[in-house]
């Protein structure tokens, strides 16, 4: 192979497919990125085997073939070599790869490309379309609320639901659920599958293009292939019955609250200061006709007392949430107010922007003695 190509090009490439780079696997094959130049293009590739990503870019080919090259350390070289074009060779009498920009030069060692894992794509009957931008909010605004835990995998991602015209994403870890609903522009497909949240997360980071795009969705058993510009990531699905959301969410409310949003979320943020202390970072909330009390107690460090304006219709009551979870929605709300629902001291309540019926959050009280 013997390839000469743009180093911003490339250095974007390589960023793009290194989260897929295994750092810990008993397979050395996997911790390199692939290289094949044909056509007048270099693909990237890199895998885990939960995650796969390649990327392609333009080159100037003399020689085709493929090679694969240490993925931390290539890396690293491609983002502090100097000027415009950055030159790759492979040496024919041994391993070695000759990588050349302006006055540098380097030969890295390669692994043998012919064990590694070629990402095939997937070949569905149905793909969707999703624009960049619809796909991108939905994952901003609940994947937050996946869980971390590993012990119980169905809740570390998000069900992703298309029914005809609607998309949905819901994260949950059971203490807490997050719901988006968007349009899309056609479409009459039902669809149902459970994607990672690490994948997600990368997902939405990559999707940063400024012009629209659509971003294709294909499916086939276990995985799921997004196709956008010139990336595509195919990873696995998660596996099992995602329950029922819907029976999470109340029918009614008994008592709302409206409250300015920013306001709020500087409030809990300052009161939650003295709320650090185990795992649950517990604030109380005080509704009252025209305020919302907040308060926090620690032992070891202090208390801590603050107060919103707000409108409340139904009844006062006292509520204890882990500060946390009220955090991580306030900051996701766009809407300069909120609407926070609630029944009980001990029963699920729901928070979401004043406007928009389409996103609303569930989260569970804390019981305290």
């Amino acid at each position: 192979m013997k390839i000469s190509c743009l180093r911003t090009q490339l250095q974007h490439a390589v960023q793009t497919v290194q989260k897929a780079v295994a750092s810990k696997t008993p397979l050395p094959i996997l911790t390199g990125i692939y290289l094949e130049a044909k056509d007048g293009k270099l693909e990237l590739q890199a895998t885990d085997y939960e995650i796969g990503i390649s990327c392609t870019i333009d080159a100037t080919i003399e020689q085709a073939g493929a090679v694969v090259l240490s993925g931390r350390y290539f890396q690293e070289m491609v983002r502090k070599l100097p000027g415009e074009i950055i030159e790759i060779a492979t040496n024919k009498e041994d391993r070695t790869i000759k990588i050349n920009a302006n006055n540098s030069q380097f030969n890295l060692l390669s692994l043998p490309a012919e064990e590694f894992p070629v990402l095939r794509q997937i070949n569905s009957d149905n793909p969707i379309n999703v624009k960049d931008y619809c796909l991108r909010e939905l994952i901003k605004k609940t994947v937050f609320a996946c869980a971390n835990d590993e012990a119980r995998p169905i809740f570390t991602g998000g069900l992703l639901e298309i029914d005809g015209e609607e998309i949905r994403l819901v994260a949950t870890n059971t203490h807490r659920l997050a719901l988006k609903k968007e349009n899309l522009v056609s479409g009459n497909s039902q669809i149902k599958m459970i994607i990672p949240a690490k994948i997600l997360s990368e997902l939405a980071r990559l999707l940063v293009g400024e012009e629209e795009q659509d971003v294709t969705l294909s499916w086939q058993k276990n995985q799921v292939g997004i196709a956008f510009d010139n990336v595509y990531i195919i990873s696995r699905l998660i596996e099992g019955q995602f329950p029922d959301y819907n029976k999470v969410i109340p029918a009614s409310y008994s008592t709302t609250v409206e409250i300015d949003t920013n306001e709020f979320l500087d409030a809990v943020e300052r009161v939650s200061l003295l709320a650090k202390d185990g795992e649950y970072n517990v604030v109380k909330f005080n509704f009252s006709e025209k305020e919302v009390i907040i308060t926090s107690n620690n032992p070891d460090v202090g208390k801590a007392y603050e107060t919103v304006d707000s409108i409340l219709n139904g009844t006062g009551l006292e509520i204890a949430f882990n500060a946390k979870y009220i955090i991580d929605i306030l900051k996701n709300i766009d809407s300069d107010k909120l609407v926070f629902s609630l029944n009980t001291e001990l029963s699920p309540a729901c928070i979401k922007p004043f406007d928009n019926e389409k996103y609303i959050y569930i989260i569970t009280p804390v019981r305290t003695s």
